[in-house]
């Protein structure tokens, strides 16, 4: 499948509010349909963010939309739940001893570099609304996408539970993620684990 012309088609079809094809014309200057999802795990490769983006639309929509959803809300949480991500990872190598030679080898590597250190939903609503006003119900979700990863819930902040309890559609994205991070997506890093 090619990922970003999935995205792309995804994105044309279901999101039509003012602002979104200047957030999709931003989004091509940026390396966000060529960047890996993760440093070394899910997608860790190229394309891992467009990949992942599409099977968290996938999973969401399959397990979860259901009549008086809004077609545009699923696109809009999935798609852009990891904007964050986008000019974001540096590609790089590191040493790493084969055990089948005693040698060592360079391999890829990907390294943080963030330039704009604003949290990770937060930074993805920022980045979005630079563009196209977001519902209270997708903000919410995206912010908390991370669950019980996220820095602010791993911190002691209670929030989490409120957003939860409110907006039902912050735990269908939370569960999409998941599942397309560690079911869909085991085995996609070209970067070994350590």
């Amino acid at each position: 499948m090619d990922y970003r012309e999935e995205f792309i088609r995804i994105f044309k079809t279901h999101i039509t509010r003012p602002g979104s094809e200047k957030l999709l014309d931003w989004l091509e200057g940026t390396d966000f349909f060529t960047a890996p999802a993760s440093t070394r795990f899910h997608g860790a490769c190229q394309g891992g963010l467009v990949m992942h983006s599409v099977n968290v639309y996938n999973a969401l929509h399959d397990h979860f939309f259901t009549d008086g959803d809004s077609e545009e809300s699923f696109a809009i949480c999935a798609l852009l739940h990891d904007l964050c991500k986008a000019n974001y990872y540096k590609l790089g190598t590191r040493n790493v001893k084969n055990e089948a030679t005693g040698q060592w080898e360079k391999v890829p590597s990907y390294s943080v570099e963030d330039r704009f250190p604003y949290g990770h939903g937060e930074k993805s609503v920022y980045l979005i609304e630079r563009f196209m006003r977001l519902k209270t119900a997708e903000a919410v979700a995206i912010r908390w996408h991370m669950g019980g990863f996220d820095d602010s819930a791993r911190g002691g902040s209670f929030a989490i539970s409120d957003a939860y309890n409110s907006y039902p559609l912050a735990v269908k994205l939370h569960i999409a993620d998941l599942e397309a991070t560690y079911l869909m997506e085991k085995g996609t890093s070209s970067v070994p684990r350590q």
